[in-house]
């Protein structure tokens, strides 16, 4: 660890998005020692070798199932005394379908993962932040954040927990200097639709979608400008901003449909 720069803690950092932060905070332009946190550690192990490699910075792997009640905590005692400068709370997952078709556990370890251990470790690394007047934090939420979403009833709600989070604690953090910031992409071309089984969703089917690091570059320039929220591509950011020049009562119907199986 170099005394010269900063580290960041990326969670979900074993592919997508994650992956593509954790590339991208490490380039020669970012220049961060990491820590890199998700659940498998072959992966984690592969992408700091190549980063230490390519990089000459500073890596450490740590395994963790954030879906896990108290997993945030034993991360946060994982890091022991280890400063953290940059927190990005990426690990995420989804569930598609009706609401009460959802397994029961995999809709509990999605609500733990993306509210509450995002909560969790926001509560258990700013503190030191703010005591040194400086630090930075990255919460990926999603278009999702902006609007109710049927057949994805739960995952939709998660995102707007981070986005409205997200948003508070910007304002309630000023000038303390630390920033917080919502990286709300569309869908992105990661293994994330295959893992929520949204593969056959006119969402996604057949279309052309951004790919992560096209996603990383807008959230990292845009955390290191300090701002509150980012949608990346002008497409998304109509669709993020429609719901508010539409009835209320609308939106649900419009959104079904739009994800709806294709077939």
């Amino acid at each position: 660890m170099s005394a010269d720069r900063p580290t960041a803690l990326v969670t979900g950092a074993s592919g997508g998005i994650g992956e593509a932060l954790a590339r991208r905070l490490a380039a020669d332009d970012h220049d961060h020692d990491l820590v890199l946190a998700a659940r498998s550690a072959d992966r984690l192990a592969s992408l700091a070798d190549e980063l230490r490699r390519s990089h000459q910075i500073d890596v450490t792997v740590i395994v963790s199932d954030l879906a896990r009640p108290g997993a945030a905590a034993d991360l946060v005692a994982a890091l022991g005394d280890r400063r953290i400068d940059v927190l990005v709370n990426n690990a995420g997952v989804g569930l598609y379908g009706p609401f009460l078709d959802s397994d029961p556990a995999a809709l509990s370890g999605m609500l733990q993962l993306n509210m509450v251990s995002l909560a969790e470790l926001t509560r258990a690394l700013v503190p030191a932040m703010a005591a040194r007047g400086s630090g930075r934090v990255l919460q990926v939420a999603s278009t999702a954040a902006f609007m109710p979403g049927p057949l994805m009833a739960g995952y939709y709600a998660t995102k707007a927990f981070v986005l409205s989070l997200s948003e508070a604690l910007a304002d309630e953090w000023k000038g303390s200097g630390v920033t917080v910031t919502a990286l709300c992409p569309g869908p992105i071309a990661t293994g994330f639709q295959a893992g929520a089984d949204m593969g056959d969703s006119k969402l996604v089917k057949g279309k052309r979608l951004m790919t992560a690091e096209e996603c990383a570059a807008v959230g990292v320039r845009a955390m290191n400008r300090g701002r509150v929220v980012a949608i990346p591509g002008l497409g998304n950011r109509v669709q993020a901003l429609s719901p508010r020049f539409l009835p209320r009562r609308l939106v649900p119907g419009i959104v079904r449909r739009a994800q709806a199986p294709s077939h």
